[in-house]
């Protein structure tokens, strides 16, 4: 079975854990039959640093359009001036509400 999932590795310690979580998700696919693709969109700090956006359109479309999305970590000290008019938590929070989600897990 094939799976398409969004990678949005974000900012801070996000890219790190989530490049070990898709080395996670091919060994499991080796084993059980499983072939995921990736599709990659920016999200939170780095999309604010890249777009000045915490989440594209086109990213959030590309997330309605996969089976499903594996977030990294948005947030950081980089980012966090409460006065700031994009937060990376924007990011999150509209992902969130577009795909009708409670919490990440």
């Amino acid at each position: 079975m094939q799976f398409e999932i969004v990678a949005l590795l974000g900012d801070g310690v996000g890219p790190e854990v989530a490049t070990e979580a898709i080395k996670v998700l091919e060994t499991v696919g080796k084993k059980f039959g499983h072939t995921f693709k990736f599709h990659y969109g920016l999200v939170g700090g780095a999309a604010i640093d890249a777009i000045g956006v915490a989440l594209a359109d086109e990213t959030l479309q590309m997330c309605k359009g996969c089976d499903a999305v594996l977030l990294g970590a948005v947030g950081g000290p980089k980012w966090d001036d409460p006065q700031a008019k994009v937060r990376p938590e924007d990011g999150l929070l509209a992902l969130r509400k577009e795909l009708g989600l409670f919490a990440n897990l």
